[in-house]
């Protein structure tokens, strides 16, 4: 049997050369990056966090310089970063000394003798913190007292110049690894030059072996197929080809005879395709016999689109004409709605105006209560909640007010309840906060006509008010659903609050409790409406929950009031993300 040398043996024989190339430049490849990634694991496990920790000791030094000048220069005694300092030298100190001797034992002799003198220094610059500065300094008497600040001043200035020795080879130090790390990232950038030089020189011979077996596959292959490929094209097109395949004994030579009979046989029926195809459905056509199906279709179809481009023509006629009619009536329609958007958005607006000129303004929270933030986030242009503020018999009255509703409907209310709660203060006998919030509970249901029927829509509000006595440091509050949350010395402390709100009840008027609290210099009181713990966001798209809002209140009270109104605004707004505020958000805190 003689030997035939097929299309599949034709391709095998090439891309067989090809693989074998291929794996060979595998291996070589293969070997050159090992190399270079054992270079960059010594970077990475050594010289860069070396580095990195190197800096972290910095930043502790600098930090280290800022709490005793504070402790230093501060006569409060209670300050937190006095207990930060404290944990700074005991614990963070260690840690970090501990870490970076770990690293330093791959360093090079030099680089360990002068971390040997850093930490030696460091560790004599604590000693002079704690014995000479802070232990002396601990309390307000001995700030007073000259026998014992000057020789902490003197201390605390020795202790600025020894910073400073420490800085500059600690300095010394760090750029002492960044060049180690460089000469590293050097032999490792050499090893990729070799890299690239090896690839180039492969891609050079992959490129003329490419080509070789390129070459060879167009000329016994490619080149016949293309041929075939072009004249299927042209007849899926609709176009007969003129030219003809050429004899042969393999599968390309099967296929272009029977492609050429193909063509043949259809150059009969073309021109009357051509005809039909350009709407001449008057042209002349006889099929080549009574089996001829493809004619009889071509006969068919060019009836039915002579029928069809009729009815089409019509249709589009209709249609034009009723686009343009619908076209002009929504035209107008979006006119009255613009003009309309237009009025209830201005109308919205100086709502809103109103409702900002009754809220307290700042500069009477500033002189009322000193030491306070107010959060207000409403949800819409307008808001149902609504924070209040008055004095009377010295005794500073302050409410966080959360009505039904947000947007128009919660700021009617709120402007319902501002006005009954300050006619009730400034113009009534009566001083206990629950007493006022009885007296407001009648004010609504009087102006909001609420009554016993269960149809009647209930209108109301939540609300924590408060009396603060600062001259007994004595803190009275009564709370319709709104609890009362008081921070002292790090624990939290919730004040429950009565179960039916302000106005919109049915059945028996039943009377707002009033508690008494005893305050501390330091505690930190906070009011609120259930905006904050409601709002929707975070990884899964869950309500914050008032667990969280009372952690996170932990852990602001700490700060001073603008920076715990701005930590629970940046963190609010980073758990919503991109969805939607849900309510309205008030959120008041007072600093005793």
């Amino acid at each position: 049997m003689a030997f035939k040398f097929t299309i599949g043996k034709k391709i095998g024989t090439g891309f067989g050369t090809l693989i074998v190339i291929t794996i060979i430049a595998f291996l070589l490849t293969l070997s050159t990056l090992n190399d270079s990634r054992k270079k960059t694991e010594e970077v990475v496990g050594q010289v860069a966090p070396s580095v990195a920790a190197l800096k972290e000791f910095n930043f502790l030094l600098q930090r280290s310089q800022t709490l005793i000048s504070k402790w230093y220069y501060s006569k409060n005694v209670n300050d937190g970063g006095r207990e930060e300092l404290k944990n700074l030298i005991s614990r963070d100190y260690p840690a970090k000394r501990d870490t970076i001797t770990e690293l330093s034992k791959k360093w090079n002799p030099k680089e360990i003798r002068t971390f040997r003198e850093i930490k030696s220094q460091t560790e004599l610059l604590f000693l002079t913190y704690q014995q000479d500065i802070m232990s002396p300094l601990n309390s307000l008497e001995a700030y007073e007292d000259v026998s014992v600040y000057f020789p902490a001043q003197d201390a605390f200035d020795n202790a600025e110049s020894d910073l400073k020795i420490l800085y500059g080879k600690l300095n010394n130090l760090i750029e002492s690894k960044k060049q180690t790390g460089d000469e590293v990232k050097e032999q490792m950038f050499t090893s990729f030059k070799f890299l690239s030089s090896f690839v180039e020189y492969l891609g050079i011979t992959l490129g003329v072996g490419g080509l070789l077996v390129a070459f060879f596959t167009v000329r016994s292959i490619v080149k016949p197929v293309q041929q075939l490929k072009k004249m299927l094209l042209s007849m899926g097109l609709g176009i007969l080809p003129k030219e003809r395949i050429d004899s042969r004994t393999d599968e390309i030579g099967e296929m272009g005879t029977a492609l050429n009979s193909l063509v043949e046989s259809m150059e009969s029926t073309t021109e009357f395709a051509k005809q039909t195809g350009t709407g001449n459905f008057a042209a002349h056509f006889k099929p080549l016999s009574d089996d001829d199906s493809l004619g009889h279709a071509l006969l068919k179809m060019r009836d039915g689109l002579a029928e069809n481009e009729r009815v089409l023509e019509q249709k589009v006629i209709e249609r034009t004409e009723e686009v343009v009619r619908q076209k002009e009536e929504i035209q107008e329609k979006g006119k009255e709605l613009e003009i309309i958007y237009k009025q209830v958005t201005d109308s919205i607006h100086y709502a809103k105006r109103i409702q900002e000129a009754i809220l307290p303004p700042p500069e009477l929270f500033k002189q009322l209560l000193p030491n306070s933030f107010v959060l207000y986030k409403p949800k819409d242009i307008v808001s149902g909640d609504f924070y209040w503020l008055d004095t009377k018999d010295g005794k500073v009255y302050f409410a966080a007010v959360d009505c039904t509703g947000h947007g128009v409907p919660g700021a009617f209310m709120s402007i319902v309840g501002s006005n009954i709660l300050k006619d009730t203060v400034n113009n009534t006998n009566l001083n206990s906060p629950a007493e006022i919030m009885d007296k407001l509970n009648e004010g609504v249901v009087s102006t909001l006509h609420v009554g016993l029927s269960e149809k009647q829509t209930k209108d109301g509000m939540d609300m924590t008010l408060c009396a603060l006595n600062f001259d007994n440091l004595e803190l009275q509050y009564s709370a319709a659903f709104n609890p009362l949350y008081l921070i002292r010395d790090g624990q939290l402390i919730q004040y429950k609050a009565d179960k039916f709100p302000v106005g919109a009840f049915v059945g028996e008027k039943q009377k707002f409790s009033n508690t008494k609290i005893k305050l501390k210099k330091g505690d930190m009181v906070y009011i609120f409406s259930d905006g904050y713990a409601d709002q929707f966001g975070g990884p899964k798209g869950k309500k914050f929950m008032a667990g969280n809002f009372r952690h996170l209140l932990l852990e602001v009270s700490k700060l001073p009031s603008e920076q715990q109104k701005q930590k629970l605004d940046a963190t609010i707004e980073s758990w919503r993300g991109s969805l939607e505020q849900v309510d309205d958000i008030l959120i008041i805190g007072v600093k005793i």
